[in-house]
């Protein structure tokens, strides 16, 4: 069986150098600079998720270093999003397989965050709105191609295959599509999204995401003359309400939160209509397909009421299945070269891993150690940015997953 850091053909059946691990540190080690110059470049535009238009600055970065890079840069234009961009090596042999690296561009943050969160750096951390979530895991995705270009000739066994969506902080409705076919060919998929807690565990496990809207329509009368002859949207409301909160399961892990409500008119008038938004968090695909089906089966019990309900789990759960831990291993295996230390947790979030992990192995958690995504103290610990960098490089130099033999893994 092939050695999982062979390359694959022709002139390309040389080994990776045995120190590989340690000459792409001393090579990102040089490059800190360069790399705090990028970051600060991409968090000075700023990208908000509900401002499509913003988003073209920052691809036009993100191409343009990819560019010199020696990757050609494609940006797909998106229908309710401000676009997506695909990257591939300029020269890519046929035949060889590709491993997909995701990431996304668009934050929380609205157009003019930076006057009040201004991007600094300070004492080894850079704070500023978007770069832990997710610019630096961008940044760190960019120079572990270059350190891999820099430090062996010997050409990678698995094509890296970047794709970067500026939806996913609004649910990937744009760019889900283009990912799930992305991801059914690949070897394998890194996630650039921030890692978890401050030491920084790489997610092997994400909870699944729904978002459902309950609509509730009953019928408008007086409150005072003649309440019987109406039918209150509210108080079925709150019936269904309680419903909902009896799906919690805190021991599985399942949460059901109805985050927002709305409805009536006026004080003195009975609710015609009335309002939920509902998130629900799984654990397991069996867990969502329960779930969800309570919610649809939901009925109305005020008479004169009647329900309409929407949404799904749309961002499935992303479990530890088998092969899903054989990638985690693998990530163990280039961090002990690499004398770091990693750990694995599972995250209440989802991610565009949530739908890779349906079709190819994958491993989340590979962006920024920091913490305060979509939070006013949102920053980043600089000094690990080159350890994941690094990490990552190693990822992406090691052969066709299950040609990595087993007393490996």
């Amino acid at each position: 069986m092939p050695s999982p850091i062979m390359s694959v053909s022709g002139a390309e059946n040389r080994p990776m150098p045995p120190d590989l691990g340690l000459r792409i540190l001393e090579y990102l080690d040089r490059r800190r600079a360069a790399m705090l110059a990028l970051l600060e470049r991409l968090v000075l535009c700023e990208s908000p998720s509900h401002d499509p238009v913003t988003q073209a600055a920052v691809m036009r970065v993100l191409a343009d270093s990819f560019a010199s890079r020696a990757y050609r840069p494609l940006v797909l234009s998106g229908t309710q999003s401000g676009g997506m961009l695909l990257a591939m090596p300029s020269e890519r042999p046929r035949g060889r397989p590709h491993q997909l690296i995701l990431g996304h561009c668009d934050t929380v943050w609205p157009v003019g965050t930076l006057e009040t969160m201004p991007a600094r750096t300070e004492d080894g951390t850079f704070w500023g709105p978007g770069s832990y979530d997710m610019k630096a895991g961008l940044v760190q995705g960019l120079f572990a191609i270059e350190a891999l270009r820099e430090v062996t000739e010997t050409p990678l066994a698995v094509t890296p295959v970047f794709f970067i969506n500026s939806d996913e902080e609004v649910g990937s409705h744009d760019s889900t599509r283009v990912i799930v076919r992305l991801a059914r060919g690949a070897d394998r998929c890194f996630v650039l999204e921030p890692s978890l807690g401050p030491d920084g565990a790489l997610k092997t496990a994400r909870k699944g995401v729904g978002r459902f809207s309950i609509t509730v329509r009953g019928k408008a009368a007086h409150a005072g003359l003649d309440p019987g002859k109406g039918a209150s949207a509210i108080l079925e409301l709150s019936h269904i309400i309680q419903k909902l909160f009896a799906l919690n399961d805190p021991d599985k892990g399942i949460t059901v939160n109805v985050g927002t409500i709305d409805g009536g008119l006026s004080p003195n008038m009975v609710a015609p209509e009335s309002k939920a938004a509902v998130d629900v968090r799984v654990p397991t695909r069996e867990d969502a397909s329960r779930v969800e089906a309570a919610i649809h089966a939901l009925e109305a019990q005020t008479p004169g009421t009647e329900l309409l309900i929407e949404g799904s789990v749309r961002r499935p759960p992303m479990e530890r299945t088998p092969r899903n831990q054989r990638l985690w291993a693998l990530a163990l295996r280039g961090a002990e070269e690499l004398g770091i230390q990693i750990d694995q947790a599972a995250a209440g979030g989802g991610s565009d891993g949530n739908t890779t992990s349906l079709f190819a192995p994958t491993l989340d958690g590979l962006g920024a150690v920091g913490a305060g995504a979509h939070a006013v103290n949102e920053h980043l610990v600089l000094d690990k940015m080159v350890e994941r960098c690094a990490l990552l490089a190693r990822l992406l130099s090691y052969g066709p997953l299950d040609e990595v033999e087993p007393e490996d893994r």
